[in-house]
């Protein structure tokens, strides 16, 4: 059986490991020794995503705008599986990633607006409201409200109200 094919079928088997057992939040035991499922960025405006952790798998869709969070929910070596707002789970290279959080506004409707909040009170003024797919750069979060700033705007935003820090989540 030729080396190319060895290494397909090994690859398939570990991606069906993951999926049956993917590794447990806070779990030090990945490739990277960092916590599996964490939020992280595209570092690149074109980053390829793949069926599998290889480059001889197809690549099933490009993403075209680096800075969008994404979850890793595992790793492979240099590889790291991702999963995007949509639910839409691929493999990715390491490099083309990053630690830095950023996150976007998704609310229920595309047509729904996120009040962002002089301070993280939803008595506060409001100082701007967002559109869905809005990407901030998360500074800070408390477990219910995170401060964020993007391009020309920056303020208090409901935790609830993103996708990119975890319900609860606090960040320093």
């Amino acid at each position: 059986m030729p080396i190319v094919l060895i290494r397909a079928a090994i690859a398939a088997l570990f991606v069906l490991r993951c999926a049956a057992h993917p590794a447990a939040a806070g779990s030090d035991a990945t490739t990277s020794g960092l916590p599996v499922p964490r939020f992280v960025t595209l570092k690149a405006d074109r980053v390829t995503v793949r069926g599998g952790p290889d480059k001889a798998h197809d690549v099933a869709w490009i993403y075209t705008r680096a800075g969008w969070p994404v979850e890793i929910t595992a790793e492979f070596e240099n590889w790291r599986r991702i999963r995007d707002c949509d639910g839409s789970e691929g493999w990715v290279y390491h490099s083309l990633l990053s630690g830095r959080r950023m996150a976007a506004v998704q609310l229920k409707t595309k047509t729904d607006l996120a009040p962002l909040h002089q301070t993280p009170d939803a008595h506060s003024a409001v100082l701007a409201r967002l559109q869905v797919g809005v990407l901030g750069s998360v500074k800070r979060c408390t477990g219910s409200w995170c401060q964020i700033s993007g391009d020309g705007f920056a303020g208090w935003i409901e935790q609830s109200a993103l996708w990119g820090v975890y319900p609860d989540e606090k960040i320093e």
